[in-house]
């Protein structure tokens, strides 16, 4: 994804998985997720990088301005599941967790979207690719952009009159083609994000169950 816009390949050299949700705050989004999960604690990318590294190891040094006790308590230390930070960007919350899978998966995907309508966009550290987009808990379009053709959505039209993505995709090159789709849904359903929004500290939990 161009460094431009977030989320990219820039600030998530390994590759990330993004949600992103219509009008619900970044703590109620979270709430949402359909497994048990630790207390939620502000961190920063590097922050939340550095427990993901270290885990149970990882001392007041690593995470400096970060209140170790609440941070201790929380649960964030006490296992190895996904990691994930929440925050918001005018009319959309986003949910960003480094590497993936964890936030593809169709149960959270559902779970997070009931009454609104949220954007999920998937990229490995191979540069495989993958884009899903439901309302109020059903998928309506979920693909890789590379083969658009092959839609597991439930109503697969759905998202390109929102958008037009695949002009975007035939337009351009192969090789571009998430870049190139990923870019205009984001911009036709307004959800279009600086990285600046990842820069700053963020309501964060672990999700102990999630892998």
């Amino acid at each position: 994804m161009n460094a431009s816009i977030f989320p990219n390949s820039d600030l998530y050299e390994t590759g990330y998985c993004v949600m992103f949700v219509r009008a619900i705050s970044p703590t109620e989004a979270l709430s949402r997720i359909p497994y048990a999960k630790s207390d939620v604690v502000d961190l920063g990318r590097s922050e939340l990088e550095a427990i993901k590294a270290l885990g149970s190891e990882v001392d007041q040094d690593d995470v400096p301005g970060v209140d170790f006790d609440d941070l201790e308590s929380s649960g964030i230390l006490d296992s190895s599941g996904p990691l994930l930070r929440s925050g918001s960007h005018a009319a959309w919350t986003f949910i960003v967790e480094p590497e993936g899978p964890f936030l593809a998966r169709e149960e959270v995907l559902i779970a997070v979207s009931r009454g609104t309508s949220a954007l999920l966009a998937q990229m490995s550290e191979t540069a495989a690719a993958w884009i899903s987009y439901a309302e109020d808990g059903e998928i309506l379009s979920s693909f890789d952009p590379l083969f658009p053709d092959s839609d597991y959505g439930k109503q697969p039209a759905a998202l390109e009159d929102l958008t037009g993505y695949r002009k975007a995709i035939d337009s351009g090159e192969r090789a571009d083609a998430y870049e190139n789709s990923l870019r205009q849904i984001q911009e036709s359903l307004e959800c279009a994000m600086p990285p600046a929004v990842d820069s700053v500290r963020l309501p964060s939990v672990r999700v102990p169950d999630g892998y």
